[in-house]
């Protein structure tokens, strides 16, 4: 007897709007649930105490996840100066404690050394691998993790306020790889105390915003309702820093093959624009996107296909 595939061939993107104390993972499937799709995916894990913008992936726009994870994104949080924690959260066990916090100038003294490409120590609670194992597994295990600093860019850090002498509050836009808990662990060590992120909220990543997501009790009402629908943004919709390019019908049927379409003809020069040897497109059969794919040796050659 052939086994009953599992869901529906649901394909786009959900800006959904994570709830605290629940981990990404819970929610791409209460999404998948929700659509009873067969694929499903998140573009960058948010911690259960964190809150926003967690794009989710079904069907065919999980190939498309690379791309948002590449983006750049947008958060809020609130640090509390004088604790340290064991999670750089207030979900860890306080592990060191400081009488020192910092007044509105010597913060605002700081900012710029922490904007740019600045080496970053992620926390021993997150999800790098060490010799194959989570960071955090390791670390609640009662194993000592050390991580190695990499380069992150922050391209934006703003005091918003100082509610208290014991808080204050922060904007940041950052690329790819950073993480807000660190970078409140460092501006305190900065200033002089110790520190930990209070509360954490993305607003943005790449094109999807806070603006369009939905609460995931909201989604959750609309299990297996055909009203979610409303609630599904295209799959190109991720790709909106990269260039699209129309093709003609035999053109897309070459490319859904795996095959490479020539582009250096003289016919193709006025669609073919400013695109340049190395560039990165996504080529639609009229409004249908039918790979992502790069221009290379005078063709353009599919790095990922779209089946829809």
């Amino acid at each position: 007897m052939a086994r009953r595939k599992r869901g529906n061939p649901v394909h786009g993107w959900v800006i959904l709007d994570k709830p605290i104390d629940i981990t990404s993972t819970q929610a791409v499937a209460t999404v998948r649930r929700v659509f009873d799709a067969a694929k499903a995916g998140h573009a960058g894990t948010l911690d259960p105490l964190a809150t926003g913008v967690l794009p989710i992936a079904l069907g065919e726009a999980t190939k498309t996840v690379p791309y948002v994870m590449d983006a750049t994104k947008d958060y809020a949080f609130t640090v509390r100066w004088g604790e340290a924690t064991s999670t750089d959260d207030a979900e860890g066990a306080v592990v060191e404690i400081s009488d020192a916090r910092p007044d509105e100038a010597a913060i605002l003294g700081i900012l710029d050394r922490f904007v740019g490409e600045i080496e970053q120590v992620p926390p021993k609670f997150s999800a790098i691998k060490v010799d194959g194992e989570r960071a955090y597994d390791l670390a609640r295990s009662g194993e000592e993790v050390e991580l190695d600093s990499r380069l992150i860019e922050i391209l934006d850090l703003r005091l918003v306020d100082m509610p208290s002498r014991d808080e204050a509050r922060f904007r940041v836009t950052s690329g790819k790889g950073a993480y807000m808990r660190s970078l409140a662990r460092d501006l305190a060590l900065a200033l002089g105390t110790v520190g930990h992120i209070r509360d954490l909220r993305r607003l943005r990543v790449g094109p999807f915003g806070a603006d369009r997501a939905i609460s995931l009790d909201s989604l959750a009402e609309l299990m297996h309702n055909p009203a979610s629908l409303e609630h599904l943004r295209p799959v190109e919709t991720a790709l909106d820093g990269i260039p699209a390019l129309a093709l003609k019908g035999p053109e897309a049927t070459t490319l859904r093959n795996g095959q490479g379409v020539p582009v250096y003809r003289s016919m193709d020069r006025d669609r073919f624009g400013d695109l340049q040897e190395g560039d990165l497109v996504y080529a639609t059969d009229g409004t249908v996107p039918v790979a992502i794919a790069r221009i290379e040796s005078g063709a353009i050659r599919p790095v990922r296909v779209l089946n829809l």
